[in-house]
């Protein structure tokens, strides 16, 4: 696989990492759960899914603006299908290798998934839990609000101008591109290709990361 000279640029002092679609591939569990939710309610399955991946459910469900809807309620409900679902949800490619290269201290996760959710859906995954991590859980306000991200940078003691950020959605593409950190797109789970001006990969399998002489992150070839 190609992969663009451009993905190799840079040196960090952390990485922070989106969780599905960016470390996991978790669409079709989501969408067999959010299907049946959106016909219980009568909304367009076939326009509706495309918004549903990279947001926090009440964001979601908010957006839709049903009469007679309690989000929380509603997102309570996803919540709960989502985790007696994890059928299929495997790791992106290389995913887990690239973890291993990084320093425990250096890297979390920042999804817009519950906790326990994101939890099921780790160990699915076989992706390993971080020492930081920042979940919907967290913000009253999720992406594309940049919050999620400023406040992980700021558990791991670091300036978000220091870190790296990997993505696959719009609404974290623009969480990102908001909180002012440069970013990596992971392209294995788009359908279509995705507009951006940021460099992308398709998985981690010919990625690893490194620390150089001095303490900085960077993506090298493996």
């Amino acid at each position: 696989m190609s992969v663009a000279d451009a993905v190799f640029d840079g040196h960090y002092r952390a990485f922070l990492f989106d969780m599905d679609g960016t470390l996991l591939t978790s669409i079709a569990a989501a969408e067999r759960v959010w299907t049946t939710w959106a016909l219980r309610h009568g909304v367009n399955v076939e326009t509706f899914l495309p918004t549903i991946h990279g947001a926090r459910a009440v964001d979601t469900i908010r957006r839709l603006d049903l009469p007679g809807i309690d989000p929380d309620v509603e997102a309570a409900w996803i919540t709960e299908a989502e985790m007696q679902d994890v059928n299929g949800v495997v790791e992106v490619a290389g995913a887990v290798a690239f973890l291993k290269d990084l320093p425990a201290d250096r890297w979390t996760i920042v999804t817009s998934a519950p906790l326990g959710l994101a939890l099921r859906r780790m160990a699915a995954a076989g992706i390993p839990r971080p020492d930081v991590m920042v979940t919907a859980d967290d913000v009253s306000d999720g992406k594309p609000n940049p919050d999620c991200y400023l406040i992980a940078a700021q558990r791991l003691g670091v300036e978000i101008g220091e870190c790296l950020i990997f993505e696959d959605a719009t609404v974290g593409i623009q969480a990102a591109e908001a909180a002012g950190a440069d970013l990596r797109i992971v392209t294995s789970t788009h359908a279509h290709p995705l507009d951006t001006p940021h460099a992308a990969f398709f998985d981690y399998q010919p990625l690893q990361a490194v620390v150089d002489g001095e303490g900085w992150l960077r993506i090298a070839r493996r």
